[in-house]
């Protein structure tokens, strides 16, 4: 008998030859490579702060750099929706543009306000970062997502290490001036919009564009097995219905402890990772303001930074211990590290030592990434874990909006970039006593619950000697 054609059954990726999804993928990667190349990033700051722009530490600290952050906030929700919605080439067409909006102004604005609108469009770039990172959904089944995800992430992180050694080597060996690397990264981000017009516009995605049935020849997916509660309505108003379950879901899954604990982590210490990360320029030119642009070492700092993040990210996925148990300290014992750095950071005269306190920052940083990222996926299916990584994220951009607006603002406390930096140690060290001091509960709930079972252990062994004389014994009644 002829086997049944079951094709429609498959994985999308495995209906499609399977030289055209290997291909699809290297597309991608060579794409997510390629969009990454942007020599002049590193050295945006001592080029507005340079004889180019010229533009003062205040503006650039207190007027122009918040921008980004409210840009990220004020666009965040929108693009995560539309990324899905619009099937992610469009939102990346946007990127591209975007891109290209930023070195135009960065080359030929000379305002301020030109300036704050080149951190509004990099603040869109940022956003739609997760139409390239969720893409690769669409493109293999499940079963494939780890390994396909890992290469693309691969490949934008060379891409980023590529680029700052490029725009060092630039400088520092070519001479090249910071207009000409600008100039240099405009050619590239517009070479980027050009591959983004041949990525192919995938037929589904996530939530709002599911195939009727979609399982992806693996278990239900979430939205189709709540889809199946949802009566009438049409598939609009299931899709709706059944996004609004899972948001509720996302906060019923807030009890699980370690869901939460790390939860929590992502958003308090990423707000004030990428706080550093946007203010940390700023401090190097003002502890070593050089006006030759060859001792500028902003990229090679930023490419050791990256190597040592991809390192640590790859050394946590061996780490093997009781997450139940060890998570809070080991949580506590690497923000309080972290605390350290950024006091080391901030009152150290030497340059070199600065660099080298950032990259360990960053370093220490994204070896906790991945472990959050496995402590809260490890039990989810990929669309809660979505809502969950979303609205993690969007708390954390409220909560960097909210320090923003206090501490770096001109409308709020206007610090300059030392002050704040001592801010963000006393936030870092508040963290640490807080997980610390969760640890330590963690510890005596532990040996409170271990002390009775080991009684309870030891009261049964004490107890074995004199049951067996009396057993014995009723087995020679039972003979007699």
């Amino acid at each position: 008998m002829p086997k049944k054609d079951d094709g429609t059954k498959k994985p999308a990726s495995e209906t499609v030859p399977d030289q055209r999804w290997k291909l699809q993928v290297f597309y991608l990667c060579f794409y997510g490579f390629m969009t990454q190349i942007r020599p002049g990033e590193s050295f945006i700051t001592p080029y507005l702060l340079g004889a180019d722009k010229n533009f003062t530490q205040a503006e650039v600290t207190n007027v122009i750099m918040p921008v980004l952050t409210y840009s990220y906030m004020a666009v965040l929700v929108p693009i995560f929706l539309l990324t899905d919605y619009l099937r992610y080439k469009p939102v990346l067409v946007l990127q591209s543009l975007s891109h290209i909006s930023i070195w135009l102004l960065l080359v030929l604005g000379t305002s301020v306000l030109a300036m704050q609108l080149m951190e509004f469009f990099y603040g869109i770039t940022m956003a739609a970062r997760i139409a390239y990172s969720s893409y690769i959904f669409s493109l293999v089944a499940p079963s494939r997502y780890q390994r396909m995800a890992s290469y693309s992430r691969s490949a934008v992180l060379l891409g980023v290490f590529t680029s700052s050694v490029l725009g060092q080597l630039c400088i520092t060996l070519g001479s090249v001036s910071f207009l000409t690397l600008n100039y240099v990264s405009l050619g590239f981000v517009s070479f980027g919009l050009i591959l983004t017009l041949f990525l192919e516009r995938p037929r589904r995605s996530l939530f709002f564009n599911r195939p009727e049935g979609a399982g992806d020849g693996a278990a239900p997916a979430e939205l189709d097995k709540m889809a199946r509660g949802d009566g009438g309505g049409g598939i609009r108003g299931w899709q709706e219905a059944a996004l609004c379950r899972m948001l509720r879901e996302v906060g019923a899954l807030a009890r699980q402890p370690q869901l939460r604990l790390w939860s929590l982590w992502w958003v308090f210490n990423s707000a004030g990772y990428y706080l550093m990360l946007y203010y940390v320029h700023i401090l190097w030119n003002e502890i070593y303001p050089t006006m030759d642009n060859r001792q500028v070492y902003n990229g090679g700092v930023d490419a050791a930074s990256t190597l040592l993040g991809a390192g640590a990210s790859f050394a946590a996925g061996y780490v093997k211990i009781r997450w139940t148990l060890w998570s809070e300290l080991v949580i506590g014992v690497v923000t309080a590290f972290q605390a350290g750095l950024l006091l080391l950071m901030n009152t150290t005269s030497n340059i070199w030592l600065c660099y080298a306190t950032y990259v360990l920052f960053r370093g220490s940083y994204q070896f906790l990434v991945p472990i959050a990222i496995f402590q809260i996926a490890t039990s989810l299916s990929k669309e809660l874990c979505a809502l969950v990584f979303g609205v993690n994220t969007f708390f954390a951009t409220v909560l960097k909006t909210i320090i923003t607006i206090v501490v770096a603002d001109k409308r709020g406390l206007g610090l300059s970039v030392h002050p704040q930096f001592y801010v963000y140690f006393g936030y870092f060290t508040l963290l640490a006593v807080v997980y610390l001091l969760a640890a330590v509960g963690v510890g005596i709930r532990h040996s409170c619950r271990k002390q009775p079972a080991e009684l309870a252990l030891a009261k049964e062994l004490c107890q074995l000697p004199a049951e067996g004389p009396a057993q014995e014994k009723s087995l020679e009644a039972g003979a007699m």
